[in-house]
């Protein structure tokens, strides 16, 4: 029982930047834009979240450059695809190369050829509830974790309840007759792509401000892609993405258990098997997914 503790309280841990990365994506996906970015929106957000705060002494400041980060290059993509209508793979796929070529670029600039990462004098610790306790060792999470598991709930609520849910999902299935009804298309397209952006830039910041409380270059390894994976597994709903992300998170967890009690199992398997369960599950899932119909369609206003 223990261990199953420890494991559930590590896949938390393990899950927070993957479903803040996932549920941006979501809200991105919803109004019909792929963003394909997300790997680079999270690691040059988690850059410049940690520089920010180790030159302001300020995590807090840290972490609003971080969201910054993540809207902005968000709105580079909106500006591509909803703007000039270009193809959402090709536009995605360059800022996830323009992000990573910058984190890599002024990472160099800033530390030089450092031979350890640079790393933080302090970080967003865990809180600690009921220490010594099973329970406790459950509860004891970062906040942002808590934050990431709170907008669950209030995205469902969002999409499910309110005006802009309702344009959203309206605009990601026929944004000519939400159009013809007098709906913002392109508006509605820039705020998911800005919250989402947001979210995205949480994600990469929870690595380096939280998590790590230090840069490398290979800090975000291929979260982006997996949270795009998760976002079909999860159907494009809350509650679903969430699991999506925890059992991600879990077997993550479960391999790094396993490295530590030297099973007799190959590292390299034991590495890979996150992103194996991943594909074995999109695959499974993937042919009944209902994606959204205006999915990766450039929408144009007649006339204009």
């Amino acid at each position: 029982m223990e261990v199953l503790v420890v494991l559930f309280a590590a896949a938390l841990r393990i899950a927070t930047p993957i479903l803040f990365a996932a549920l941006g994506e979501m809200l991105v996906e919803r109004a019909g834009i792929l963003n394909l970015g997300i790997e680079g929106i999270m690691l040059f957000s988690a850059f410049t979240g940690f520089v920010a705060a180790q030159w302001s002494g300020s995590l807090w400041v840290g972490l609003g450059a971080a969201i910054v980060t993540g809207v902005l290059m968000s709105a580079l993509m909106g500006l591509l695809s909803v703007t000039f209508g270009l193809n959402q793979h090709v536009s995605g796929l360059g800022i996830t190369l323009l992000g990573s070529g910058l984190a890599l670029y002024f990472f160099r600039l800033a530390y030089g050829g450092a031979s350890t990462p640079p790393a933080l004098d302090e970080s967003f610790g865990q809180w600690q509830v009921l220490p010594g306790t099973q329970l406790g060792t459950l509860l004891s999470q970062y906040g942002l974790t808590y934050v990431a598991l709170l907008l669950v709930p209030v995205l469902a609520w969002v999409l499910a309840r309110t005006t802009f849910g309702l344009r959203l999902h309206s605009v990601g299935e026929n944004p000519e007759a939400v159009d013809v009804a007098g709906v913002n298309v392109y508006r509605v397209r820039y705020l998911a792509l800005l919250a989402g952006g947001a979210l995205m830039g949480l994600g990469g910041a929870f690595l380096s401000l939280a998590q790590l409380g230090a840069f490398t270059h290979g800090i975000v390894n291929g979260r982006g892609w997996v949270a795009i994976a998760i976002v079909i597994f999860g159907n494009w709903r809350p509650v679903r993405v969430l699991l999506g992300a925890l059992l991600f998170g879990f077997v993550q967890a479960l391999q790094l258990r396993l490295q530590a009690e030297g099973v007799p199992v190959p590292y390299e398997l034991l590495l890979a098997l996150p992103y194996l369960v991943t594909i074995l599950v999109l695959a499974l899932t993937g042919r009944n997914a209902n994606y959204p119909a205006a999915l990766l369609r450039p929408y144009r206003r007649e006339g204009a």
